[in-house]
């Protein structure tokens, strides 16, 4: 999750991996690591709450009842948590489901953790790794009873559109993760962002909207400051809902 209307500058992206041969592949990303600075409390949750509610990746398939320490939940993975507000008002919203929030950058882990400390949230999981590996190692077939999507980076201009998080293969990839009638709910604030998710997902054969086009924004998903401030200046929010069929 990003603020919305962000518009920091474009930082490196372009990852260097050798395969088993030794050649130097150049693997995109869809996100930027950003350094940030850790605030004291950020930093003392990273210390206190992360062995507690934190995962570490590993390209093991990861038990998602025994991490809840239950079976009878909805699993619901968050992308892209931002400064976890949102993720954290969900799940108190949410008590009986289980959400894995999954985020790349330390100050929204820390702020994150911090949060579940200060509301003794227990539905809460934190991994900080790249989402795709997570998807493709870590999380089984047909385990996820939903996909959070809020407000990713849109990349705007057209040259950068191959870097968006949304692509007819990554969608793919969180189909197989997905329970039939479970569903991928995305929001965003880029009106043309959110004519390419329509788009992309509509063409998932796999999927169904639940919607004409747009969905009303769900009870569950609250307003965000950012939001709020952007609905003042006139600013559109698009939340799209589709279900496995």
């Amino acid at each position: 999750m990003r603020p919305m209307n962000d518009t920091n500058p474009i930082e490196k992206t372009v990852d260097q991996e050798a395969d088993a041969q030794g050649v130097v592949q150049r693997r995109i990303r869809s996100f930027v690591l950003r350094q940030g600075r850790l605030t004291k409390g950020q930093a003392r949750a990273l210390e206190t709450a992360l062995p507690k509610f934190g995962i570490t990746y590993s390209p093991e398939l990861l038990d998602l009842n025994a991490r809840f320490n239950r079976a009878d939940s909805k699993k619901i993975l968050e992308i892209g948590f931002g400064m976890g507000e949102t993720t954290a008002r969900i799940a108190q919203t949410l008590p009986d489901c289980d959400f894995l929030a999954a985020e790349v950058h330390t100050p929204g882990v820390g702020a994150l953790l911090k949060l579940i400390e200060e509301s003794a949230l227990t539905n809460i999981r934190v991994i900080q790794h790249d989402v795709v590996e997570v998807l493709q190692n870590m999380l089984a077939d047909a385990s996820l009873d939903g996909v959070h999507i809020f407000f990713p980076d849109p990349w705007h201009k057209k040259r950068h559109h191959k870097r968006r998080l949304i692509q007819a293969e990554f969608v793919e990839l969180l189909c197989s993760k997905l329970k039939i009638g479970g569903y991928l709910h995305v929001a965003t604030d880029w009106q043309e962002y959110a004519e390419w998710v329509l788009e992309v997902l509509s063409a998932e054969p796999q999927l169904q909207n639940t919607a004409e086009s747009y969905a009303i924004k769900p009870d569950y998903r609250p307003l965000t400051k950012f939001e709020n401030r952007g609905i003042k200046l006139g600013h559109g929010v698009w939340d799209l809902v589709f279900t496995k069929r």
